[in-house]
């Protein structure tokens, strides 16, 4: 088994996901001489309008244990269906802005039908099977639980 299929890394980041952490992921992945693709997904934070109110943030929460046990048995369903050289999934926690991102989904294989695919996948398993909750956060503080679509 690859090494990296092993790896277990933390899911959850405190806030928005930065941009130089994603470049930093995808440059340490130029020396992997196996790799013949990656899929990437961003989730990024729409300022959506809801009922005359404009979304200015999503705090994000999680039943961190049960979370993180799922996300492992799901990263080991994917690595079993696809073959893939290494995958690492990061989820927001706390307060992410309009604008932000928010989960950072990064697949790479020998060829990119398997990264492809193992990336929708898992992006769709996060959404529904991981116990992560978002409270929309409207201006004067208001808020609402979002709804996965």
């Amino acid at each position: 088994m690859n090494m990296d299929k092993k790896k277990s890394k933390k899911l959850f980041l405190e806030g928005a996901i930065r941009p130089e952490f994603i470049a930093d992921s995808i440059s340490k992945h130029s020396t992997k001489k196996n790799i013949g693709a990656h899929q990437i997904f961003l989730g990024q934070i729409r300022s959506d309008e809801i009922d005359s109110r404009i979304v200015q943030a999503i705090e994000f929460s999680a039943y961190n244990e049960m979370a993180e046990e799922e996300y492992f048995n799901i990263r080991e369903i994917i690595f079993a269906k696809y073959d893939l050289i290494c995958m690492h999934v990061y989820h927001s926690l706390g307060k992410v802005f309009a604008g932000e991102i928010n989960m950072f989904v990064f697949v790479s294989s020998v060829h990119r039908k398997d990264a492809t695919e193992a990336c929708r996948e898992m992006v769709e398993l996060i959404k529904t099977k991981l116990p992560v909750w978002g409270k929309e956060i409207f201006a004067g503080d208001e808020y609402s639980w979002k709804v996965n679509s």
